[in-house]
This record gives C-alpha cells, sequence and structure tokens, in this order.
C-alpha cells in the first residue's frame, strides 16, 4: 500500500463547464501529493436546508412531489436550496416549512448536516427538526406541485426499511430522529 504523505490537492487549473441557475459543474485540474495531475469533475452547489415537521402526536409531515431526474414520485421532507453563502440555513428551513406544507413551528432544533455527495458535490444540507406546528396555508414555488401528508413516524420508518423512501436528506432525517427517540427513552 502507498504511503500518502499529504492529502492536499491543489488547483492547477480551474474550469467551470456549465453554469446554471441553481448549480455549476466544473472539471479542476489539480496536483495530487506525488506531483501529478488529474481531473476533478464536480457540481458547486449553495447549499440547502431541510425540516422534520414532527406534530405533537408525533406523526411527521411529509411532501409528495415528482422529481424529474429520477423520474418518480417522492416522499420527502420540506426542504430548499440556500440563495447563497449569506443565507441563514434556520431562515430557508423556516421557509420552506411555510412555503411547502403552511405549517409555522414555534421551536426548531438542529439535528444534523452534512455533505450529500462528497464525491461530486460541495452540496452541505442543514436539517431541522421542528415541533409546536400551526397549520396555515402552503404557497409553493410556481413549478412545485407538492401534496403534503402526516405519517406516524414508525410508519414512515418501516417505508424506509422497505426501501419505499430513497431521498437521502429524509432518510438522514429519519435515521437521527429514531436516534433522538431512543435516547430519550
Amino acid at each position: 500500500m502507498k504511503k500518502i504523505t499529504s492529502i492536499i490537492e491543489l488547483p492547477f487549473e480551474k474550469k467551470i463547464v456549465f453554469k446554471g441557475n441553481a448549480v455549476s459543474f466544473h472539471a479542476d485540474t489539480i496536483i495530487l501529493p506525488n506531483g501529478k495531475k488529474s481531473v476533478r469533475e464536480y457540481m458547486e452547489h449553495p447549499g440547502a436546508s431541510a425540516v422534520l415537521p414532527v406534530l405533537p402526536d408525533g406523526r411527521i409531515i411529509f411532501v409528495r412531489q415528482y422529481r424529474y431526474p429520477v423520474r418518480q414520485v417522492t416522499l420527502e421532507i420540506p426542504a430548499g436550496k440556500l440563495t447563497g453563502p449569506e443565507d441563514d440555513p434556520l431562515a430557508r428551513a423556516k421557509a420552506e416549512l411555510e412555503e411547502e406544507t403552511g405549517y409555522k413551528a414555534e421551536k426548531y432544533e438542529k439535528i444534523t448536516d452534512f455533505w450529500t455527495t462528497a464525491a461530486f458535490s460541495d452540496e452541505i444540507l442543514h436539517v431541522y427538526a421542528a415541533k409546536g406546528l400551526t397549520p396555515g396555508i402552503s404557497h409553493p414555488d410556481e413549478d412545485e406541485f407538492l401534496k403534503t401528508e402526516a405519517m406516524p413516524f414508525e410508519e414512515a420508518w418501516n417505508l424506509f426499511k422497505k426501501g419505499k423512501i430513497k431521498d437521502v436528506k429524509t432518510i438522514i432525517a429519519l435515521q437521527a430522529w429514531k436516534i433522538r427517540l431512543l435516547e430519550e427513552k
């Protein structure tokens, strides 16, 4: 096994392949620890926030929506992209909860944050739990067509275990919440 003397990969040439409204794609040439050059293709993303809305009886509020890249309707927790580095992740989570479900919360608690796919994206996703929910009227973006659904946590957990929930932010939020519930016992 070859010994790694340095884990720093220095950019030699930065190249934007595509710049879109939401993300941009890069193909940067870097210098490896052994001095050789290599290309790293990755997606630059401003980050996102998600919220696990928990009703007083323990049910979770989800949204169902069609996701074009996977060509399926997904069951997810509400979430949205940050507008940039100045956007506050908690403020974004609050806004997305209200926009997508109509609910407002009295209390938010950070559950975790994580890189969604560190091998090819710099996206970081911040996940919050929301409690003390008050229903209201949703006002999704004009290109969002959502259906909200309240479900007992154990039912959602079973859907995840059966492979019926495939959205990574929702899976991680459910797992983090399950740990929280177990620790409270």
